[in-house]
């Protein structure tokens, strides 16, 4: 990784690190929870041989990114924002876009908001859901899956971070890791997400110790309320999000999960992919369901992801050339 150039640029009044290499159409590869821009360094060095100028932030509340302790600054329109100062900063007006976990959260986003600044889509692990136009995220969650899931733990400031610290942050992302994690993250009631979770006595053969280490050493020094804020912003960008009830994602698009994903089945998410709803809400969709892939798919099967990525840009660039 020794020619993977890094910088600080300023985007939308923060500070946000960036992870370079190659020249050519600009790649965005925007991580999610917990990770930081090294999980997709298999992809940019792939990408950025096959002709691509690839950029990977660590996002806004991550790494050597400026991470701002009010859960307020965490909106969807605060990370939409970075991405756009940041294709401002870099002086281009469009770009691919790739997403994982809450980065795809942040690109269905990008792309509903701003779709005049993506060529093309490739999210991984999390759909485009349609809005509910009574009930907040948590509300939903909450009735669905009780105060023992993930996401309803995370929401009150301080808990999570508190529950965290009872363990050195290698140990926390070895957990979140969800190695032999159940369909359904949720803990028994009075137990902590980080306490039920299993802390694996050995790591897949997908993950590198050393960058996982590196990852500790970054949480160390930023603590993970950054990171958590992403869910206490959840109810707020439901509120945000009103005037697009109902809006289609019209940018061209390939959307990739693991058949082993967490709630792929108890979630109803392969019903849901494999429906009606999703390719309407989303017209221009190519789905593509890894077998035997779970949740940190780029990382898994890095090779395939790759190729897929490049598939579909390859293709959408062909498409704009002829037209």
């Amino acid at each position: 990784m020794n020619d993977i150039n890094h910088r600080r640029v300023h985007a939308n009044g923060i500070w946000m690190h960036i992870a370079e290499k190659g020249q050519g159409p600009l790649v965005l590869l925007i991580h999610g929870f917990p990770e930081l821009w090294s999980c997709w360094k298999y992809q940019i060095n792939h990408l950025a041989e096959h002709g691509y100028h690839v950029v990977a932030p660590d996002m806004r509340g991550y790494g050597d990114s400026d991470s701002p302790q009010d859960p307020e600054s965490y909106t969807i329109f605060h990370l939409v924002g970075d991405l756009i100062g940041l294709l401002d900063e870099l002086g281009e007006e469009q770009a691919f876009v790739v997403g994982h976990d809450w980065g795809a959260q942040i690109a269905w986003n990008l792309c509903l908001f701003r779709p005049d600044r993506v060529k093309a889509l490739v999210n991984l692990g999390v759909a485009y859901m349609p809005r509910s136009p009574e009930l907040k995220p948590t509300e939903i969650f909450f009735k669905l899956y009780g105060e023992g899931l993930y996401i309803s733990q995370f929401q009150e400031p301080g808990v999570a971070e508190k529950s965290f610290s009872k363990y050195d942050s290698l140990t926390v992302l070895k957990k979140l890791l969800l190695v032999n994690a159940p369909d359904i993250i949720a803990a028994p009631a009075g137990v902590e997400i980080i306490d039920f979770l299993h802390t694996p006595s050995s790591l897949p053969e997908w993950v590198n110790l050393e960058d996982l280490q590196s990852w500790a050493e970054k949480f160390n020094a930023t603590g993970f309320t950054g990171a958590l804020n992403y869910y206490r912003a959840m109810d707020k960008n439901w509120e945000l999000t009103a005037p697009w009830q109902g809006a289609k994602i019209c940018v061209p698009t390939k959307f990739i999960i693991g058949d082993k994903h967490m709630g792929f089945k108890s979630f109803g998410t392969e019903n849901y992919i494999k429906g009606d709803e999703f390719k309407t809400l989303v017209p221009d969709l190519e789905v593509v369901v890894i077998r035997d892939a779970q949740h940190y798919i780029q990382l898994e099967k890095a090779e395939q992801i790759t190729e897929e990525i490049l598939s579909h840009f390859r293709k959408k660039s062909i498409i704009c050339a002829t037209h």
